[in-house]
């Protein structure tokens, strides 16, 4: 049997292999002979910026940070930095980051001249989690955050938010911790493709997804001879506006560019300098200059490089962010376990209802109000639940819940009394080859209850529910079908509506009533940009005169809210985000929701959206469900 270690070599061959035989260019790329110029200036590193129209130089030396510009100097702070990084506020201001070596200190400085002539002190901060080795900033105009990462050389790397929604955290929050290679020495972040690059010495540059809520994947972008053009030890990164890559190598000092897909467009050295370490890019609309640096504190050597053709790309446009305000606690098993939740609400005191949830490892999981975990029922592989009110159960009144049971292919039926205590019901068998979607439905003609559950296949099967007083029995009534895998449903009692998400497509709607035709229309389509496959989780809401159908757009990590009538017009698009203040991390990857607009006590006086969360961070840790207030989500809709 191969070690970890032995495995872990192999695995880079694989991937260096197919790399090569995707495409991996020979090595002709053109050997670039830019205008170098040494500048008066010896640094480890160094940037020149522009802020309202005058030049400034900002550097560190082997002692202290300096800010000056042409004239004079304007700020000097002690200190042993290194890895000195830039990020643009506007036109007028930027923000600094840099490492104190001496004592692995983080320091943030505002630096706006026309404010103030020196750096502004924003935040000092031991940290003790790893050695940093490279820093660099994340600015997602989409979710409107700025965080920094701070990347070690020992495999890992942590992810603080800096500023939500405009405003500045009082301290820097840990909001993700990645794992990236052992020997990693520089990275870089494309903001505009939310893109975290990595370099890990002279073996490869990786690609990550920059945004915390993201999937952790990485892809390769280059690896080293033969199979790739790296030759030396990489030390720096920089992206450019096209999003193409410079990546500087330290010995022999050489500037690579390299395309976002990882080709090697030009390669030039650098003789000057015996070792290379800084990289910094200045670009304008018509010029670009690079600026190469070196722990050595040698002359800084600018090199005219030439501008990137295609420099036009928008930022992605502002979502709206709405932050949870209560989670519950995490499963004890780390992976997909977590997917649907249900809410119980208590007959008389709205603060101890209930939320269900199943456990795609065990069975259900039920929660109070305060996210504590108050009961388990280990009943098997359960998939999705719904619940509704009143049905006889041993001699009294319960309310039922059911779930698509995956071990059998049945429905688990549990009976809940008036304390909110659950208890195993029994199931009801189906002819279902791989059960997968649930919900129920309560006839307002008849008072029937009813269960749809549907099928990887896409059959959708209609259950009644009866009662002898004692026992709950189950009927097959109708079979509906769409062409490709459902799983989200509801049910709207009133109009006798059912909403089916069939994943990779769209929203169906089909009749309610066990007598209605069978044929379904559908009413939302998959567009890929608003809503994205999968289409997971499906609830409904009332608000006055107003019904609302709510989605889990999984595919992009976000919650769409339609009208639950034709047309059936988009009204709020929303992701659920990092609430600082009470270190609850935003919700991704979502398989089931849930909505209700009933009290559930303080804090939601006018319901809940409880959604499931696919990665759950701050700290990771297994799945869980977040809850974000109805009336943060009226107040958006209003």
């Amino acid at each position: 049997m191969l070690s970890n270690k032995n495995m872990f070599k192999l695995s880079m061959v694989s991937l260096a292999l197919a790399a090569l035989l995707s495409g991996c260019q020979a090595d002709t790329a053109a050997q670039a002979t830019p205008a170098v110029q040494a500048l008066n200036v010896n640094a480890s590193h160094y940037y020149s910026v522009q802020l309202a129209g005058v030049d400034y130089q900002l550097f560190t030396t082997a002692t202290d940070l300096q800010v000056r510009n042409a004239e004079r100097e304007l700020a000097r702070q002690s200190g042993k930095f290194s890895r000195l990084t830039l990020q643009p506020l506007n036109s007028e201001a930027v923000l600094l980051a840099a490492m104190d070596t001496n004592n692995n200190s983080l320091y943030l400085w505002r630096f706006a001249p026309k404010e103030a002539p020196g750096l502004q002190l924003l935040q000092r901060q031991l940290i003790s989690s790893r050695v940093v080795d490279d820093l660099c900033f994340y600015h997602s105009t989409e979710n409107q955050q700025l965080s920094l990462f701070l990347m070690g050389g020992r495999g890992g790397a942590d992810q603080l938010l800096l500023q939500q929604q405009q405003q500045w955290l009082a301290q820097p929050l840990l909001i993700r911790e990645l794992n990236i290679p052992y020997d990693s020495t520089a990275c870089a972040v494309d903001h505009m493709a939310g893109a975290l690059y990595i370099a890990e010495a002279d073996r490869a540059i990786w690609r990550y997804q920059a945004e915390p809520e993201a999937d952790e994947g990485r892809s390769l972008v280059q690896v080293n001879k033969p199979f790739g053009q790296l030759q030396g030890e990489v030390k720096a990164l920089q992206l450019l506006s096209d999003g193409s890559v410079l990546a500087l190598e330290e010995q022999p000092a050489r500037l690579l560019h390299l395309s976002a897909n990882g080709e090697l467009l030009t390669t030039a050295l650098v003789p000057a300098l015996a070792e290379a370490s800084g990289l910094a890019v200045q670009q304008q609309a018509e010029s670009l200059t690079a600026y190469v640096s070196s722990e050595q504190a040698d002359a800084v050597q600018q090199l005219k490089l030439a501008v990137p053709a295609n420099t036009v790309r928008n930022a992605k446009a502002a979502m709206v962010q709405l932050m949870p305000t209560l989670q519950t606690e995490a499963a004890s098993q780390r992976g997909d376990v977590i997917d649907d939740p249900a809410v119980w609400h208590h007959p008389s005191a709205p603060a101890r209802s209930l939320i269900l949830a199943t456990d795609k490892r065990a069975g259900l999981d039920v929660y109070n109000m305060q996210g504590k975990r108050v009961q388990q029922l280990n009943v098997g592989r359960l998939n999705n639940v719904d619940l509704r009110y009143g049905l006889n159960w041993q001699g009294s009144v319960h309310d039922i819940a059911a779930a698509s049971l995956r071990d059998d292919n049945s429905l688990q039926l549990f009976a809940i009394d008036s304390s909110g205590k659950l208890h195993n019901a029994g199931k009801v068998a189906t002819n279902m080859a791989d059960i997968y979607g649930l919900c129920m439905y309560q006839s307002s003609k008849t008072g029937q209850q009813f269960v749809f559950v549907n099928d990887k296949s896409g059959l959708i099967q209609q259950y009644r529910i009866d009662t002898n007083g004692h026992a709950w029995q189950g009927s097959l009534v109708r079979s509906l079908q769409v062409p490709s895998q459902p799983e989200g449903c509801v049910a709207d009692d009133n109009s006798g509506m059912l909403f089916v998400g069939e994943e990779d497509a769209g929203i169906w709607r089909f009749a309610a009533e066990p007598d209605a035709a069978v044929a379904g229309e559908q009413i939302i389509l998959v567009d890929g940009e608003t809503l994205v496959d999968d289409v997971e989780g499906l609830a409904l809401a009332t608000h006055g005169d107003n019904q609302y159908l709510i989605a889990s757009s999984q595919g992009n990590d976000s919650y769409l809210i339609y009208d639950a009538a034709a047309p059936y017009a988009l009204r709020l698009r929303f992701r659920v985000s990092t609430n600082p203040q009470l270190a609850i991390d935003g919700s991704s990857e979502t398989d089931g929701l849930d909505v209700t607009t009933r009290s559930l006590g303080p804090g939601f006086e006018q319901g809940a959206l409880i959604v499931q969360d696919g990665r759950n961070r701050m700290p990771e840790q297994g799945q869980n469900l977040k809850l974000v207030p109805w009336a943060d989500i009226l107040q958006q809709l209003n």
